[in-house]
């Protein structure tokens, strides 16, 4: 199927220029490797989700809205500072790639009711995956394994992540559709939850 693109320079950034990067308070003690991470991405806090990352390319091709026809990011989950991706579900397909670290688990809530975890590690002959596709329509939530220091991803889109792609996951309507998931839907997931993203964040 053909699509309406027209070209327009690539874009490449180490960091995103739509938010601050992460700065530590004096008093929070930091791993000096999850430190040195933070500022060598330029992490940020994704808004609304919560994930420390990275925006690092867009593509040089655009639909006629001006959405991008692809996009990838890199993020990272740790305990300190805090970041894990609360649940939230996207219209497209979305692709993750795990680079180093320990392992993350990503939570999938299925939209017939079905659950599953997957693990994703360095490790493919232990059951850890390298790479993992989440289906358009699926909620899903991730975080470090338990006992892990940090786990370094990417995810890439296709087309493109804009803002108005995101739907935040409802802490008491996602319970009602999933009580077997309730200790993962409090942990992963605002008291208040974020429905969007704010408006012109990703375009």
């Amino acid at each position: 199927m053909r699509v309406n693109v027209k070209k327009v320079p690539a874009i490449f950034f180490p960091a995103s220029d739509k938010i601050k990067p992460y700065i530590a308070p004096q008093s929070e003690i930091m791993d000096l490797k999850i430190k040195a991470l933070i500022e060598h991405f330029h992490f940020s806090p994704l808004p609304a989700e919560g994930t420390l990352f990275a925006s690092t390319w867009r593509s040089n091709e655009e639909f006629a809205d001006g959405s991008p026809v692809g996009t990838a990011m890199i993020g990272m989950y740790c305990t300190n500072p805090l970041s894990q991706s609360f649940f939230h579900r996207l219209p497209v397909d979305e692709t993750w790639h795990f680079y180093s670290g320990d392992p993350l688990r990503l939570v999938l809530l299925e939209p017939d009711g079905k659950s599953h975890d997957v693990i994703m590690g360095s490790d493919p002959l232990k059951g850890e995956q390298v790479q993992c596709i989440v289906p358009a329509g699926v909620w899903q939530a991730g975080q470090l394994v338990e006992g892990g220091s940090y786990a370094l991803f990417g995810c890439t889109l296709a087309p493109g992540f804009t803002s108005s792609m995101y739907e935040g996951g409802v802490r008491e309507e996602l319970l009602a559709k999933y009580p077997d998931r309730k200790k993962d839907i409090f942990i992963l997931t605002a008291i208040k939850a974020e429905k969007q993203m704010p408006e012109g964040f990703a375009k």
